[in-house]
């Protein structure tokens, strides 16, 4: 049985490991948000997130997208690639309820899925 579980390894924590993603990463998005994602070294997916509070002003606000976003991911990770994610909120992310913000995140995550499918080689495989 897999362990759902979203410990300290799989956050990206260190302003080092957010840049290593900005540079060169594979992008999908909607209106209200960016979801980025570049090849790590660790044997697991890992996820960063940023919420700024130019977009969000209350924190209780900021802390239900950065609940809900890490959910969608400890429940999509053993299906996830060996991926460093960084999220990204813009603005009218705020307007998302629960259950749309969880559907977005569903087909960004399956995006995500597909593109990695789609870059690698045979030899790959």
């Amino acid at each position: 049985m897999n362990k759902l579980t979203f410990p300290r390894g799989l956050r990206l924590l260190a302003p080092v490991q957010f840049q290593a993603v900005f540079q060169q990463p594979f992008r999908a998005s909607t209106p209200q948000l960016t979801l980025l994602a570049r090849e790590n070294q660790a044997a697991c997916p890992r996820l960063g997130l940023t919420v700024a509070k130019k977009h969000l002003k209350r924190a209780h606000d900021r802390n239900r997208i950065k609940r809900i976003v890490r959910e969608s991911f400890r429940l999509k990770q053993q299906q996830l690639p060996h991926f460093d994610f960084v999220f990204v909120a813009k603005a009218g992310i705020g307007k998302l309820s629960n259950e749309e913000l969880f559907t977005t995140l569903e087909k960004l995550w399956q995006r995500h899925i597909r593109l990695v499918q789609q870059n690698k080689t045979p030899d790959q495989a």
